[in-house]
């Protein structure tokens, strides 16, 4: 299995932790990533203003990774969604497709025919790779310890691009994925809801409301921690934690993890290798218990 990894924007400035779990689980798992130095950004935070430019953006990168034979791998959800939008107008819009491909050609001398496939981590995980897989590589399963599983909103919406691949209102890929460790995915208050992110920027105030809604929820059925797979999301869950516990003298200590982590742990990954030394709040207790050097035995 091989595939053209698109970092974007954030992961490599804001969640290296994220970039480093991956590559790891990656090589242990047998899946070749490949980088482009050519990759831009996604056309995602422009896509509200310049909806053209988001597609130019977007069209670029997939051309790439199509100059390569290669299919696209994503890290964040809004890149993720931004692509695989981009891409699914592309088969779809035989007009739009000429047009974009005419300004690409006459700027910077690339086209894109449509022929590469975007997947986020978790998907491929899911989907590709698969949970047999993934379980006959564990040598250590996380048994004992609970989590909570956050989807984001660009993960499995808007269904149609992603043809359904999860169940949008009831989404159950990252809760199958986390059981594969051996850790139980507990369900809670408002568990498909948006982290407050895309709003940040904007209206802080409300974005931090949301944000502190989710941790409410998610402290309250006792999760040992709180499992992403957005960038985007942490810089809610995790970045803006203490300012969310100030602001209503709560002490969360809620540890956020991305699922690459997590499942590194599992196979056995040393936690020196998967980032934890980034994570700002650090999951104490899971990394006393399955943080070795992967000595532990499946049962």
């Amino acid at each position: 299995m091989k595939y053209a990894l698109f970092l974007g924007c954030t992961v490599p400035v804001r969640a290296q932790n994220y970039e480093l779990a991956t590559r790891k689980v990656a090589q242990k798992l047998g899946i070749e990533l490949v980088d482009i130095n050519d990759f831009g950004c996604c056309g995602f935070p422009v896509k509200s203003v310049n909806r053209e430019a988001a597609t130019l953006l977007a069209a670029r990168n997939l051309s790439l990774a199509e100059e390569q034979g290669l299919n696209l791998l994503t890290l964040c959800s809004a890149c993720t969604g931004i692509l695989t939008e981009v891409n699914h107008e592309f088969k779809e819009n035989e007009e739009l497709k000429n047009r974009v491909n005419e300004k690409l050609s006459s700027a910077i001398g690339r086209k894109y025919q449509g022929t590469v496939e975007v997947k986020h981590l978790s998907r491929m995980l899911y989907e590709d790779l698969g949970l047999e897989k993934i379980k006959e590589a564990v040598v250590q399963e996380l048994s004992g310890s609970s989590f909570a599983p956050h989807y984001g909103c660009h993960y499995t919406k808007p269904s149609e691009i992603y043809g359904r691949f999860d169940d949008p209102e009831h989404p159950q890929s990252l809760d199958r994925l986390i059981e594969v460790t051996g850790a139980k995915p507990l369900w809670y208050e408002d568990r498909t809801e948006c982290c407050g992110g895309a709003i940040l920027g904007i209206d802080e105030p409300t974005a931090l409301k949301i944000a502190k809604a989710k941790l409410d929820h998610v402290k309250s059925v006792g999760a040992n921690g709180l499992v992403l797979i957005c960038p985007f999301c942490d810089v809610m869950y995790e970045q803006n934690q203490k300012k969310i516990g100030k602001q209503s003298e709560i002490d969360y200590e809620l540890p956020i993890i991305y699922y690459p982590q997590l499942l590194g742990l599992a196979l056995g990954i040393p936690q020196t290798e998967l980032g934890f030394n980034i994570n700002r709040v650090k999951p104490k207790e899971l990394l006393e218990k399955f943080g070795g050097n992967g000595t532990g035995t499946k049962q």
